[in-house]
Order: structure tokens, then sequence, then C-alpha cells
């Protein structure tokens, strides 16, 4: 008996020797891959950034790889989550220092040597923490062996830096709940549209059902396998004396209710908003390399803006404290925008409302006997192919057969043969056949169009429509894109004459204007007003969007020092300072001209857009704060001459459509480009300025009759439809009640010889 035990003595010494050396190497780093102190204080470093609009909803998240993990707080969870997971995962978790030994004793004895695979796990919170930060599936047996030896060093290296809730936190913040839903705080929203501090106890027993095999009780697909997997966890809590039998009971009969809500950077409110945010905030220093020289103008652009917009390059330019630059895919980041998510779905409406309901089916409707269509009759089927040739090169179907070196002759055949595919349509996605090359041209007759609107008072974009589908119709009309503006410049001209001693109600004879160019030929513009011969005043110029005295205007004040105001106004290069510059030749974003129409109920001073707020890191530490921004740019005297000017186009020249959506103070200008190919609308009142572009992808796609294809049929309702909604919602803050604040010394405009402006502005003594 006694050389057994002595064998057994020898054996059981020699394991403990092995187990503790092994450890020791392991815990030295000798062996296994033991993350070092550092990574350890630090063990999740991939948190999705959150955009968040003024009325604090989360618009939408920049992620790595899809991985949508959000940053929450151990405080922030809900007690009932954090119940049901000790009770399902760990019940002596609030005891153990992260190896349950108890747990593990029993692991091996039921399923290791009495072979019962439903004998328990012996694996703790803090072990399973430590196998997703830092641990693979493993390949076989031996090498899971391993892997769990360091998860136990790991684990217990967890507990001596952190808390148990921050130990849970980093647990639910790391788990995949599928769907794109990384973590406790994406999962509550997409299975339930809440907060984890909101869940219900059978919410939050759902999602740690989850935990043990998402996919297999994934409680979209399999909810009668998910609501099983439910109440068995609500039974362990009841065991575990989170929860009485009778709520337990209750419970249980309970149908297990869920609120998908996908997630997705493409998903959510404001997409186009949401990109050019993104663009801008990891926007690199300028590099003089980087453009080519038709982009020279972009380059002084952006080098401005490097050096005077703190948002622009917000990434690069600030640093965390260990020196590296911020990363919006996996720091957590919080960006606090301007933007309202209810008055952006009234503007999302108004488009529907006017673009997709009314617009669209007139465009087609004129088209459909045109052979060319979408594209105008006029300009022949060697420049429309031309144009859709070009097209399909851009397409990521051409680049992909260009890589397989597949030669253009095949590639025409590709694209002419019919094929399955889902397109767009204003009565959602429509699953069809039809051609590659006949996808191009379906999707380039539908009218498109950007809107933004901004709070007068503070610059805060409130409003950004880049397009009217962001799925098919990524590029950006509000910032990317530049069009002729028409006569929606014509304001910034008669700014001009009114700071160069003119008057609203200087007269001119109403008559052709004939032009000398610095090339010695003669410019002389066609008007297709014709109401008035004779004398006419600017004020009724302006008010009718006049060609000739737009021209006469221009004659006596040089392109040259229209230019430069067009640069304070806001517009950027390249404008080429000719006499058509009058009528709105030179191309411009929608930013830039509703930033350029904040002068007029501002005193003269130009509001910068501004997008954000703060910018806070993930634990909620303010990182950078962003305030408005002002230029000057007319005096006081000339701004009230103009604000009387415009608010009479609004109510009785070319802007006078609005009055059939809302009866609030305002000011604007209308803007038709040649052939119809852009129509604008940029309207302000005393608190909110909106601007609106409408038009096809080319300029060769338009309508034909000036009836439909105008500013004042084809902008302008939108911005008055939406605000129609706006101030039908009195939450808001914006009422058509505001009027014009204007001093006493500027309260009497002259408009003519004879008589002074009889609109009613309030005076301030």
């Amino acid at each position: 008996m006694k050389k057994p035990i002595k064998f057994l003595f020898i054996i059981f010494c020699v394991s403990i020797i092995f187990i503790v050396s092994f450890f020791t190497l392991i815990i030295t780093g000798i062996v296994g891959n033991v993350p070092s102190v550092e990574e350890l204080g630090n063990p999740i470093n991939k948190y999705a950034t959150q955009v968040i609009s003024s009325d604090m909803k989360v618009m939408g998240t920049y992620s790595q790889d899809k991985e949508n993990r959000i940053y929450v707080n151990d405080r922030k969870l809900s007690k009932y989550i954090i119940w049901a997971l000790i009770a399902t995962e760990d019940v002596r978790f609030m005891k153990h220092s992260g190896i349950d030994f108890y747990a593990l004793l029993r692991s091996i004895v039921k399923r290791g040597f009495l072979f019962q695979v439903s004998g328990g796990g012996g694996s703790t919170i803090s072990q399973q923490l430590a196998k997703q930060l830092y641990f693979e599936h493993a390949k076989n047996f031996l090498d899971r062996i391993f892997q769990k030896s360091i998860e136990w060093v790991i684990a217990v290296q967890l507990e001596r830096f952190y808390t148990k809730e921050e130990i849970i936190g980093m647990y639910l913040s790391k788990f995949d709940f599928l769907y794109n839903a990384v973590g406790i705080r994406a999962a509550c929203h997409v299975y339930f549209g809440k907060l984890p501090q909101n869940v219900k106890i059978e919410e939050a027993a759902t999602l740690v059902g989850m935990c043990k095999n998402p996919s297999y009780f994934n409680p979209l697909k399999h909810s009668k396998r998910a609501r099983g997997r439910r109440n068995v966890v609500l039974t362990l809590m009841r065991k575990n004396n989170c929860i009485s039998q009778k709520e337990c009971d209750s419970l249980k009969i309970l149908p297990l209710i869920t609120t998908f809500h996908k997630v997705d950077h493409d998903d959510g409110i404001a997409p186009y908003f949401r990109e050019y945010l993104r663009l801008l905030i990891t926007a690199e220093k300028p590099n003089r390399k980087d453009y080519d020289f038709s982009n020279i103008c972009r380059y002084t652009e952006d080098s401005i803006a490097w050096e005077t917009n703190p948002l622009y390059g917000w990434c690069n330019k600030n640093k965390k404290s260990n020196g590296l630059a911020y990363d919006p895919y996996t720091d957590g980041l919080k960006i606090y925008t301007t933007l309202n998510s209810r008055m952006q779905i009234y503007a999302e409406q108004a488009v529907r409302e006017h673009v997709g309901n009314f617009l669209q089916p007139i465009f087609l409707k004129e088209s459909r006997n045109n052979p060319m269509a979408p594209y105008s009759f006029s300009i022949g089927k060697n420049v429309v192919d031309t144009i859709l040739a070009r097209a399909m090169k851009q397409t990521d179907r051409y680049q992909i057969l260009k890589k397989r070196n597949i030669s253009e002759n095949v590639i025409k055949i590709i694209f002419n043969k019919p094929i399955e595919m889902q397109v767009f349509s204003w009565a959602g996605e429509k699953d069809t056949i039809m051609s590659p090359m006949d996808s191009i041209r379906y999707m380039k007759s539908f009218l498109r169009s950007g809107l933004m609107l901004m709070d007068a008072h503070s610059g805060a974009v409130k409003v950004y429509i880049g397009n009217i589908n962001y799925k098919y119709f990524q590029y950006d009309m509000v910032s990317m894109g530049k069009r002729q503006v028409g006569s929606t410049i014509k304001p910034y001209l008669y700014s001009l004459a009114m700071e160069n001693g003119f008057s609203p109600c200087d007269e001119v004879v109403h008559e052709p204007q004939e032009l000398i160019t610095e090339t010695g030929e003669v410019w002389s513009p066609k008007n297709t007003n014709k109401m008035q011969n004779g004398k006419v005043t600017l004020y009724w110029g302006l008010q009718h969007s006049d060609n000739w005295v737009s021209a006469y205007l221009i004659k006596h004040l040089s392109p040259y020092s229209f230019k430069q105001i067009l640069l304070s106004y806001g517009l950027s290069e390249p404008i080429n300072p000719v006499m058509s510059l009058c009528l709105g030749s030179c191309e411009v974003s929608v930013e830039q001209m509703v930033s350029g129409y904040s002068v007029f109920p501002n005193r003269g001073a130009r509001f910068i857009p501004m997008f954000v707020t703060r910018i806070e890191d993930r634990h909620g530490n303010i990182i950078s704060t962003f305030y408005p921004k002002i230029h000057i740019v007319i005096s006081e005297q000339a701004n009230y001459k103009m604000l009387s000017m415009l608010r009479s186009v609004i109510d009785n020249g070319t802007g006078r459509g609005i009055r059939l959506y809302t009866t609030v103070q305002m000011g604007g200008k209308t803007g038709t480009t040649q052939n119809n190919s852009d129509c604008w609308f940029v309207g302000f009142t005393p608190s909110i300025i909106g601007g609106c572009w409408v038009g096809g992808e080319d300029r060769s796609i338009h309508f034909n009759k000036m009836s439909d294809g105008q500013g004042a049929k084809a902008a302008l309702p939108i911005v008055g439809i939406f605000f129609k909604k706006l101030f039908a919602d009195t939450k808001l803050g914006y009422s058509s009640s505001d009027q014009f604040i204007v001093p006493q010394q500027f309260s009497n405009i002259r408009i003519s010889k004879d008589e002074y402006e009889q609109d009613t502005i309030e005076s301030v003594n």
C-alpha cells in the first residue's frame, strides 16, 4: 500500500510543480500571449462613433468593418440585464476573483468523468470576457486547453483592474448580437428600439438568453426557440432570487415581441449629412500633389478650410493622450450635431411630396414621346450615346470587368444583356429585368434635388438633404455638387449697388441693354419680362427678376467688383468676372447660397454654416466645442434696403407662390437657368433660411416648358411645404408670427419717387 500512496503523492507533487511553473511562465509572458498592463488597462478599444441630433436622437454611427459597438457606461445598464446575466452565466460572479473553482470542479467531474453534456460550464464572466477580447476560435482540443489556461490568468488580471460592474459592461459591450449589433446598447436598439436602461425584465432575459448562441436563439428567425430560452433565463433569475415566483410565472406566459431596427451606416436619419460630416472630420491636410491642375481652386478652398475651420480635418488636427489622431471608427466618440431630426423628416417628406409625387410624373409625361428621353430632344442621339457611354465607364460593374481584362466589345454586350435587378422608384425598390445600359438611362430619368435649412440666428444647420435617395443617388447636391444659380444671384448684385450709392427708388429705362465685353464683343441679354415700358425702379427690377435691370447694374458696377462681393457672400472660385455673371452664370452649391442669404436677416453679417456643437469622448468628456462664426458683408443701411426689396419679391414678385403655404414674413428669390436646367429658390424668415435646387443629373435633362421648369414651380414649393409643416409643429420653437426687427432709422425705405414702402415692419426706437 505504501508504494502506491508514495507514487500518487509524487504524481501529485509533480503536477502541482508543473501547474505552478506553467502558470508562472504564462504570467511572465514566456509562454502564451498574455496582454500587457497597458492593454489590460484599455481592453476594448474599438467603439463606434455616434452622430447625435440637436434633439438627442442617434442619427447613425461610424464603425469599423460593420462592428457597430457603442460604448455604454455600466451605470446605464438596466439592473434586469445585470441580474439576468449573473443568474445565467455566473451565479457566484460577485464572490470570486475571476475563477470559480466550485463551478470548475463541477464541470470537470460531470463532463470529464460522468460525461454529462449538460453538466454546466466552468467559465466565469471574466473568463468569457478574456476569451472575447484576446482569442480566436480554438483549432483543436489541445489548443483550447492551452487557451483556457491563459484565459484564467487574464480573468484574474481583469478582476484586479476593474470593478465587477465594469467587467459586466465590457462583456456586454463586446458581445455580437447579430445584425450589426455589437454590444448591449446596439442590441437593445436593434431588437427593441430602446436604451439599455429602459428594457423590461422579459426583454433583458431575451437578450441575455442569446449569449448562449445568438444564431440558434435568434428572436427574429426562431421566435419559439428564443422564447423558450428567455423562460429558462427567467427561471434562473427566480432561482437566484432576482425576481419572485409570481413575477416569473407571469413573465413566462408573455409572447416574445420585438421591434426590429436595422443598423447600417447608410440607414438612419440624414445619411447625406452623416457622410458629409465623416468626410469633413477625417480630411487630411491638403497636399498640392493630390490636386491636378483642374482642381487648383479646390486645393485653395481646402487649404483655407484646414486653417480656419476647426471641424475640417478635426480627427487629424486633434490628438489623444497617447499622441495618436482620433479615429471615428474605433474611438467611440459622440458628435453632437445641429441637425433636428423632426425638421429633417419634415423636409424629406416635402421633397417626396413635390419631387416624387408631383414633378416626376409631369416630367415623365412630357418626355414619353421623346426618343432621346430623359435628355432633351434637341441635343441629338450622338451626344446622348456619348453621355451614356461615359456613365457606363463610371459604374462599378464596368471597373470590375476591365480589371478582368475583358474587351470593350464584350463589355458592351454584357451591358446590353437583360438581367434581374433592383432599381429605385418613388414607391419603393422595384424588382425588374432590364439591361445594365437601360438601367443607367432609367436612373437618369429621375429629377434630383438638394435642400438645406439653417437657423438664422446661429448658422446652425437644421436640415440637410443631399439628394432624393442615398442608396441609389449618393452624389451630394448640397455641398459637393455645384450648379448655375440663375437669378438667385441677383440679390448679391443689388446689394453691391446699394453699397455704391444706388437706392431702391432709383429709376432706369426698361429697355434692352448692350454691353461691351473685354474682348470687344457686344453682350445683350434676353428678357422674358416685358411687362412694363418706360422707366422702372430697381425695387421693381428685383421684384420681377428683370434681366435688363441687372445688365444695367453690372454695366455701372463692373464684373470684377461683383466677383469680390460674391466671394464675401461665401461663393467660391472659380468665378469668371464676365458680364453674364449678373444673371447667375457661375456654379454654386446649395450650402453656399443658404450661407450667403443669411446676410439679409442678420443686418449684413453672414453666418458660416455650423454643423456640430461639441464632440465628446466615449466617457462623456468634452474634447471640442464649436461656436457660430460670422463675417460682415454689407452695411446695415444697404442690408435693410435689400430686406425691403427681397420681402417684396415674396409678397408681390416671382416668389409669391410661397404664400400658398405660409403667411410668415419672408424674403427670398427664385432662379432658373438657361433651358430650365437648374431650378432654385432661396428664402428666409426672421428665424430660418432655406435653399433648394431641383434639376436633372445632367444639364441636358430638363423640362421643356418654362411653366413646369422654373424655380418658382420646381424648387419653391419644396421650401413652402416644409415651412407649412414646420410652423404647424409648435414644439420646434419656430413661429409663423415672427417679424423682422428693423431699427427706426431704417424703417422707411423709399421704393419710388412718390411713395414709401407700405409693408408693415416692426420698428425699434
